[in-house]
């Protein structure tokens, strides 16, 4: 099965546990029903993507 490789926005909600890493590269332990925050770096904005353990 192929892996999904989804951005999220600041604002919606976390879909699954786990550790999560900002357009600025920052990492964030994040958990379900969570929002996704601003940047921890900017302040502002930002994407989200699951970081995937290998």
């Amino acid at each position: 099965m192929e892996k999904e490789f989804r951005e999220y926005r600041t604002g919606q909600g976390v879909p699954v546990s786990g550790s999560y890493i900002c357009q600025s590269g920052e990492k964030s332990s994040l958990n379900k029903n969570d929002t996704f925050p601003q940047c921890p770096i900017s302040g502002q904005d930002t994407y989200w993507k699951h970081q995937n353990e290998t």
